[in-house]
């Protein structure tokens, strides 16, 4: 008998290897894995994602789930168990006890990531690890009108990374918003969308990127969505700076659907 748990997980991606477990590499899914591993005293428990994040990328809002073997654990005491065993770049933030049918990945309406790109002249030592870096002068006003482009349902080829597995490029994109954090001199980008291609958010930074330095027209999005080519867009923005920010398991709230605005 299993009970299966749904969790929500926060790290630090900067020494991992990405989510998914790889022989002799430090992940996400094999740290968690060897810390259940422990506590049912050898039994296997297969952990599941709702998506893989890549080296370097983080999470505040990760979501995992997993069959339990042998008697029900109360989510309190689930959650208190691991994290106590957690390196001090994860923590568990959640946990529920959830029906059989529950998949973190398959059950997903929609995702949230979030980019931070630092725009400081020189690379931040303290922030390094956790923005993107762009010195050059951008225009937000441009990138927020450039953003609109993109949302609603298209083919997103041209913003897919080589080595992605899936071959329908088909996703609703339901809110985009870049916003200037002067205080910090960070450029903000959140993007909600019922799914991502691998690399497609670092790549759509970017491309938004070009557009507020004036390397593109502000339109070019749409050319470059039609176009369903990747070698339209060569350039990846930094791992660095981001984050899986939530993940939607209900349909997606309607403050975030900008693509019904048009």
């Amino acid at each position: 008998m299993t009970s299966r748990y749904k969790l929500t997980l926060a790290y630090d991606g900067h020494d991992f290897h990405g989510f998914q477990s790889q022989p002799g590499q430090r992940t996400i899914q094999g740290t968690v894995e060897d810390i259940l591993k422990r506590m049912t005293k050898g039994q296997e428990v297969r952990v599941f994602g709702s998506g893989r994040t890549d080296a370097g990328v983080h999470s505040v809002g990760q979501v995992i789930h997993f069959d339990y073997p042998g008697r029900e654990i109360p989510p309190a005491n689930m959650i208190k168990a691991l994290n106590s065993q957690l390196p001090m770049d994860m923590v568990f933030t959640d946990c529920e006890i959830v029906d059989k049918d529950f998949h973190s990945r398959f059950s997903v309406k929609g995702k949230w990531y979030r980019y931070r790109v630092s725009l400081d002249g020189f690379v931040n030592p303290f922030k390094r690890f956790y923005t993107g870096h762009y010195p050059y002068p951008v225009d937000v006003e441009k990138m927020q009108e450039a953003a609109k482009d993109l949302l609603g349902r298209h083919d997103f080829t041209s913003f897919a990374a080589s080595g992605g597995q899936i071959e329908d490029k088909v996703r609703d994109m339901y809110y985009v918003n870049v916003a200037l954090d002067e205080e910090n001199n960070e450029v903000i980008m959140d993007f909600i969308a019922t799914g991502f291609l691998y690399n497609m958010v670092r790549i759509l930074v970017a491309t938004l990127l070009e557009i507020g330095n004036g390397r593109r027209p502000v339109h070019d999005l749409k050319r470059v969505i039609a176009a369903k080519n990747r070698l339209e867009v060569q350039q990846t923005a930094q791992a660095s700076g981001l984050y899986l920010y939530h993940v939607f398991y209900e349909e997606v709230p309607r403050k975030y659907r900008l693509d019904l605005d048009f």
